[in-house]
């Protein structure tokens, strides 16, 4: 289960920070990551990290500006979004990859190789 936290509302050139609290068979989590889907727009991915060893991602539309990074003893990942833009407001969704996954090692890009899909938490960045 996994359950995201720290949208709202925040000025463009501002910070947040989301987090995405998991539990149950977290010992199985491979990589934990956001996407976000703004209104009338396509599901995108923003940016992951591998739960091992750290190794992170990020879509070119957010990199130097966004951090993801994990406390293990938490079981838990967050989303540093910093300079944020209007283009930024979304609905953000916490994802994981489990260690049984055929895709493993497939990009973590690619949204068909996520198991888990918590539920958003809507940020929104006015101008």
């Amino acid at each position: 289960q996994l359950q995201a936290s720290g949208g709202g509302m925040v000025q463009a050139g501002g910070s947040v920070r989301l987090s995405c609290a998991a539990s149950g068979r977290t010992s199985r989590y491979f990589v934990m990551g956001w996407f976000r889907q703004a209104p009338g727009q396509e599901r995108e991915f923003v940016g992951a990290s591998r739960w091992d060893d750290g190794y992170t991602s990020y879509a070119d539309s957010v990199k130097g500006r966004f951090t993801v990074f994990r406390d293990k003893a938490k079981n838990t990942a967050y989303l540093q979004m910093n300079s944020l833009k209007p283009e930024d407001t979304a609905d953000y969704v916490c994802v994981v990859r489990d260690r049984t996954n055929r895709a493993i090692s497939s990009a973590l890009s690619d949204p068909r190789t996520y198991d888990y899909w918590g539920q958003g938490t809507l940020v929104t960045v006015s101008s």
